[in-house]
């Protein structure tokens, strides 16, 4: 019989795509749960439906009582995707960052608690970190928490919740944050998808400030692979940085898909910058890779030319 994961937040973008990892490389059996809000779309979990390893059900992990339904069986592990993340509309109302965020979260180490599933991974962010200098290194494990927006700070507090329940019940928790992802079936509201799809359809591409702020860029099946990775060897209590190693400013990202696509730059229009916009992200991998072996293998290059496609085909019209 195969060992069962729980998965929230299956019907977005990085937990599906970690969901169809799963599938075609492992003997798992998934739950997947979501409630199916905007940021989840019922498409990205169509190829799932027919598979004998896999079941889905509609729940918000905020609600406590929902959530009840769920634990009908042992999990070998539960990996918490779900989350509000869009920084913009954390600024517009912070209120469903706290529901989903922390609540959600909270109720899902209540269940480890009691002994409903034999560990877990909490999917956080660099965000938590906030901002990099220019010259500075690239955050470590051991960085200071320091959130400069309603989303990260939601992210870092869920992060803290799962710490102080590992160190006080002694429970199998591990943290895990990662960079900027991209690749097929994200949202279009954000960067890359929202670049390209304008791009697609010749409209006006927004770019905040100067420009020039940076992301560090990893390709979503490098972020599955290393999820998988922690799941399988990851030890309890560590937090386990992943990145992709590829810092790019955001202007350079929009040329890079207008080149590719021999749209013109006078696309791009430079809009007022975001409130309390962090200057650059850049994370430090090296302890996943010493540690666990793990390292990206898709460079940003190969893995933006695979994400462009994907939309070409999906979402030109």
């Amino acid at each position: 019989m195969s060992k069962h994961l729980l998965i929230t937040g299956g019907a977005g973008f990085i937990g599906s795509n970690f969901i169809d990892y799963i599938l075609k490389n492992t003997t798992y059996s998934i739950t997947n749960i979501d409630a199916l809000t905007y940021a989840g779309h019922i498409n990205n979990m169509k190829t799932f439906n027919q598979h004998r390893n896999y079941r889905f059900i509609q729940c918000d992990i905020s609600n406590g009582t929902s959530l009840k339904q769920v634990f009908d069986c042992d999990y070998e592990a539960i990996i918490n995707f779900a989350a509000e993340s869009h920084v913009d509309r954390s600024i517009e109302n912070a209120h469903p960052f706290i529901h989903t965020n922390i609540n959600g979260t909270l109720n899902l180490l209540n269940a480890v608690l009691a002994g409903k599933a034999k560990k877990m991974i909490q999917i956080s962010t660099d965000e938590v970190y906030g901002s990099l200098d220019q010259d500075s290194l690239p955050f470590t494990e051991y960085s200071q928490l320091a959130s400069n927006n309603p989303y990260s700070a939601s992210k870092a507090s869920a992060d803290l919740f799962v710490r102080s329940f590992h160190r006080t019940y002694q429970l199998p928790l591990i943290i895990t944050r990662c960079s900027n992802n991209y690749g097929p079936k994200q949202h279009l509201e954000k960067f890359i998808p929202k670049v390209i799809t304008n791009a697609l359809n010749d409209q006006k591409i927004p770019l905040y400030g100067d420009g020039k702020h940076v992301r560090d860029w990893i390709f979503v099946d490098d972020h599955c692979r290393a999820i998988h990775t922690v799941l399988e060897h990851g030890d309890s209590g560590e937090v386990y940085n992943i990145g992709g190693g590829h810092e790019w400013t955001n202007k350079e990202v929009i040329t890079l898909i207008l080149d590719y696509l021999n749209k013109d730059y006078s696309l791009i229009e430079y809009v007022k910058d975001r409130k309390g916009h962090d200057r650059r992200y850049g994370i430090n991998w090296g302890k996943i890779h010493k540690e666990l072996g793990w390292k990206p293998q898709v460079s940003f290059r190969e893995g933006l030319i695979k994400t462009i496609e994907w939309y070409k085909t999906n979402y030109s019209q």
